[in-house]
């Protein structure tokens, strides 16, 4: 399995290093390892306030509220990652 980092590490061949290349891979994995907390964090809270006992399967009304409770948690982080980005770029624009 190939970790997206080649012998070469992003470089350009000869052993090389490409510093643009090994940045956007470190972004991507910075972006995958905040996807899966996200995720990981999500699940957490939803199961604890939706599911009572845990059993083989959900009925109905847990079904419902992890559905509405992970739809809330997106939008919220959405609302939150919106207003972070927009604070950033206000403060690099003022530098």
């Amino acid at each position: 399995m190939e970790s997206g980092f080649g012998s070469d590490f992003g470089g350009t061949g000869g052993g090389k290093l490409d510093p643009g290349v090994i940045m956007e891979q470190v972004k991507v994995q910075i972006a995958v390892a905040n996807a899966q907390e996200l995720l990981q964090r999500m699940t957490d809270k939803c199961f604890r306030k939706c599911i009572g006992k845990p059993g083989g399967s959900l009925d109905n009304s847990e079904q419902k509220c992890i559905a509405m409770c992970m739809d809330r948690y997106m939008d919220a982080w959405n609302t939150v990652s919106r207003a972070y980005n927009s604070r950033l770029q206000r403060e690099r624009a003022n530098m």
